[in-house]
C-alpha cells in the first residue's frame, strides 16, 4: 500500500483526499493515516489540510523498497525490488537471490554496502546516503561468451539515465566505467554463473557516485560524483528508474541482435577512448596504440604503431589524460 500512495502523491498535481485513497486502496482512513505518518517520517513532506487532503510538497532523497517501486516504468527489468539499509555488497544479495530462483528484472539496491566490490577485487566505498549501489539480474539465452556484452550495454544505460535526470554528457572508458571531467563516477561490475554451455544468470552491479561531497585522499584526484559536477544533489530514486528505463531498452535490443552490432555507434560516441592513445595492460605485456571504437563483439580495437590492429577482450586499459595517466 505504501508503494501505492507514493505513486498516487507524485501524479497528482494538487490535494488527494483521504476519501478518494481510501476508496482506491480498498482501506480505512486510519490505515491511510498511519502510512502518510510513516511516509513523514522517512523524510517525505507531506501537507495534510482537513478538508482537501494530503499533498507532496517536496519528494525527498529518500531511498526505500517503496519509494523505488513507485518509480518504476518497465515491464521486463525492475519489477522485483530487494532493498537494504545495509548490506556486504548487493552483488551477493542479487546472486543469492538469482540462485534463489529470482526472476529476470530482479533489483537489489542499498542504502549502504560494507564490502562493495570493484574488478580484480578492488573495494567500492559505498557510505549512506551519497550513491546507488545496486545489483540487476538478468538470465539471458546467450552462449556464456558474450556475457561481457552485457558490461558495455549497462554502461549505455546509465550514461542515458544521467543524461536524462542531470543533463551532464558523460563518456564511457571502455568497458566498465563512466567518467565526468576526466574522473570516474561510476562502476559497473558483471558477474556470471554458467551450467555446461548456457548461462544461468548474470549480475550486473552498478555503482554510481550520486551526492558525495569529496573523497578520500587516495581516490580524490581520480573520483568525482555528480554533486561535485552540478553543484545539485539529486534524487537518488529518480535517476535508478531512469537507468533501469534506459537499460531495457537497450537489453532488448541486444538481445535482439546477439552482439553489439545495434548499439556501436551509440557507444562509440560516447567512447572517452575512441581516437586516444591508450596503454593496454594485457598478460602477455604492456602495449600502446591508438583506440579505433569496438566491434561487434565489444572488443576494443587498439591500432598499433605498425599499422595491426589488436582486439582487446580483457586487461586493463588506461587513457591518456584519465585517471592520472598521461
Amino acid at each position: 500500500m505504501k508503494t501505492e500512495i507514493i505513486r498516487m502523491l507524485k501524479d497528482c498535481d494538487g490535494y488527494l483526499s483521504g476519501q478518494e485513497l481510501c476508496r482506491r486502496l480498498s482501506v480505512s482512513r486510519t490505515a491511510v493515516w498511519k502510512v502518510i505518518r510513516q511516509l513523514q517520517e522517512e523524510g517525505y513532506r507531506i501537507e495534510a489540510v482537513p478538508s482537501k487532503g494530503y499533498r507532496l510538497l517536496e519528494s525527498a532523497d529518500v531511498l526505500t523498497k517503496a519509494e523505488l517501486e513507485s518509480c518504476m516504468m518497465g515491464r521486463r527489468l525492475g519489477g522485483n525490488v530487494f532493498f537494504y539499509e545495509k548490506t556486504d555488497s548487493t552483488n551477493c544479495r542479487a546472486r543469492e537471490l538469482a540462485e534463489q530462483g529470482a526472476a529476470e528484472g530482479t533489483l537489489a539496491a542499498a542504502e549502504c554496502q560494507e564490502a562493495g566490490k570493484g574488478r580484480r577485487g578492488r573495494n567500492w566505498s559505498s557510505p549512506p546516503g551519497t550513491g546507488i549501489w545496486m545489483s540487476l539480474v538478468l538470465r539471458p539465452e546467450l552462449e556464456p561468451s558474450r556475457a561481457s556484452m552485457l558490461t558495455l550495454t549497462a554502461a549505455l544505460a546509465v550514461t542515458a539515465g544521467i543524461r536524462k535526470v542531470c543533463g551532464l554528457e558523460p563518456q564511457i572508458k571502455w568497458p566498465n566505467d563512466i567518467v565526468l571531467s576526466g574522473k570516474k563516477v561510476c562502476g559497473i561490475l558483471t558477474e556470471m554463473s554458467t551450467e555446461l554451455e548456457a548461462i544461468r544468470y548474470v549480475i550486473l552491479g552498478i555503482g554510481i557516485n550520486v551526492n558525495m561531497e569529496a573523497f578520500p585522499e587516495e581516490i580524490a584526484a581520480t573520483a568525482t560524483s555528480l554533486f561535485l559536477e552540478t553543484g545539485t544533489r539529486w534524487k537518488r530514486s529518480e535517476l535508478i528508474a531512469a537507468v533501469m528505463q534506459a537499460m531495457e531498452g537497450y537489453y532488448g535490443r541486444f538481445l535482439q541482435a546477439g552482439d553489439l552490432s545495434g548499439l556501436m555507434d551509440e557507444y562509440m560516441a560516447q567512447l572517452a577512448n575512441q581516437n586516444r592513445q591508450v596503454q593496454v595492460l594485457a598478460p602477455a605485456g604492456a602495449y600502446s596504440g591508438i583506440c579505433r571504437g569496438i566491434n561487434a563483439a565489444g572488443e576494443l580495437l587498439v591500432e598499433r604503431e605498425d599499422g595491426t590492429v589488436e582486439q582487446v577482450m580483457s586487461g586493463e586499459v588506461s587513457v591518456r589524460g584519465i585517471y592520472g595517466y598521461v
